[in-house]
């Protein structure tokens, strides 16, 4: 199968060794180059990557549903949930196969995660608590990331892979939220936040909180609980996983810390999913269904996040 990789960034030095270590024959298109974008619009293959910036996604999935193709964006879905839905509807309307890279689901120790509380190994899950700072946009020069009218913000580069977990994990939509916005370390030119701390009211009645940031003088590890009707488990590092019940002692999984390679475990495991659902036309999931749905969620934490 033949795959054109819009992007130079991620795309190029992650999602583009992920397809080929599947076997994909892989083509790495600038976003910037509207002529060499255009071409690869108009080739025969099978699949359409996009992983330019978030103000560029409109004009690139709609180039790839306009010519038939199956496409995947990155995250997050376009700017705001507008420009979402109106990818997520041309995909529909067109019968292309659509997928959202929301590929943090395919963690190990997230899917780990997942399974138990399908499991039933808490009971039933009412609150997400998840914290985690980092510091790659402290002192970094000012980019679309730092400004919030083209899609950037640790909302969107993070936040939407925690919103579309909190989803997937509670198995019901975010209905109401709110929270407050920082800038703490960003260039001063910033319009964007590089951290925001927020709770969530889902519509089956569970609760989460999200305490995140990426410009922090010093990074700290994720730390993640969730509250059961009958337990409670707690994940450390991405790599120490314990379940606590009443009256039994706790149970520890452990996780190889998060490898510093390229392309990373969790990107390979959904892009070979994606090459599967290619295969055989099926739709899974994430899809533009769930972009639209986080996009949703971010837009109205956006306007009812206090900005600090």
């Amino acid at each position: 199968m033949r795959v054109a990789v819009i992007g130079t960034g991620f795309g190029k030095h992650a999602a583009a060794p992920a397809y080929a270590g599947l076997g994909f024959d892989v083509e790495v298109i600038s976003p910037r180059d509207e002529a060499a974008v255009k071409t690869a619009l108009a080739s025969d293959v099978d699949l359409v990557s996009v992983h330019s910036p978030p103000f560029l996604h409109l004009e690139h999935v709609t180039g790839a549903i306009e010519h038939g193709h199956a496409v995947l964006c990155d995250k997050p879905f376009g700017r705001n949930a507008n420009e979402a839905a109106q990818m997520r509807d041309r995909a529909r309307e067109a019968g292309v196969l659509h997928f959202l890279n929301f590929e943090f689901r395919f963690n190990e120790s997230w899917s780990r995660l997942k399974e138990l509380v399908d499991g039933g190994a808490i009971g039933a899950p009412k609150h997400l608590h998840w914290t985690f700072f980092g510091s790659g946009l402290r002192g970094r020069k000012f980019g679309w990331i730092n400004d919030r009218d083209l899609g950037g913000g640790w909302i969107g580069a993070y936040g939407s892979h925690l919103i579309d977990f909190t989803r997937w994990l509670f198995d019901s939509e975010i209905t109401d939220c709110g929270g407050v916005t920082r800038i703490d370390g960003s260039p001063e030119a910033a319009t964007a936040e590089d951290a925001y701390a927020a709770w969530f009211a889902m519509a089956n009645g569970c609760t989460a909180t999200h305490d995140t940031g990426f410009a922090a003088a010093v990074p700290s590890p994720p730390s993640v609980t969730l509250l059961g009707t009958d337990g409670t488990l707690e994940l450390s590092a991405d790599t120490t996983l314990v379940v606590r019940s009443p009256g039994a002692d706790p149970e520890t999984v452990e996780f190889a810390p998060p490898p510093r390679r390229s392309p990373p475990p969790a990107l390979s495991a959904f892009f070979g999913r994606v090459a599967d659902a290619l295969g055989t036309e099926t739709q899974i999931t994430p899809s533009f269904d769930d972009g639209l749905a986080v996009a949703r969620a971010m837009d109205l934490l956006r306007t009812k996040a206090v900005r600090l």
